[in-house]
């Protein structure tokens, strides 16, 4: 009787084996853990510059900024002005974290780097506009 017997309890391992509850590429779980990382990472970053009153808004994704200016006593004294409103990736990756903004002894001055290719700009915040300006830097 014994000899009857362990093919049957063999039976379920191996159809329990043979089943599809193998993991699988692809998977909702696996986009779902995708979509979670990519938020992970900020998509806009403020950077404070050495003027308490002025800080610099970064697209992490594109690369665009924007001045900000915050007031304690007035409406005029807040405000957002363009640095540059065209993204700097054209056909690249949309990426948060692409872009970051590295600050320089010049109080006016930054550095945007593309950290998936290397590429460099100059950026200068400025009260005045035709002072503003991102320019990028060649090698």
């Amino acid at each position: 009787m014994k000899i009857f017997m362990c093919p049957f309890l063999l039976f379920p391992l191996l159809v329990g084996g043979c089943s599809d509850n193998a993991p699988k590429t692809g998977t909702k779980t696996e986009a779902q853990e995708q979509l979670v990382q990519t938020y992970t990472v900020e998509r806009y970053k403020l950077f404070p510059t050495q003027n308490m009153w002025t800080f610099i808004k970064l697209d992490t994704q594109t690369g665009q900024m924007w001045q900000l200016q915050y007031s304690i006593n007035d409406e005029k004294g807040r405000f957002e002005y363009d640095l540059n409103p065209n993204a700097l990736i054209v056909n690249g990756k949309k990426i948060n974290g692409r872009f970051e903004l590295y600050p320089t002894q010049n109080i006016y001055n930054f550095i945007l780097l593309d950290k998936i290719n290397g590429k460099t700009w100059q950026v200068q915040w400025s009260f005045d506009e035709e002072n503003r300006a991102v320019l990028p830097i060649n090698k």
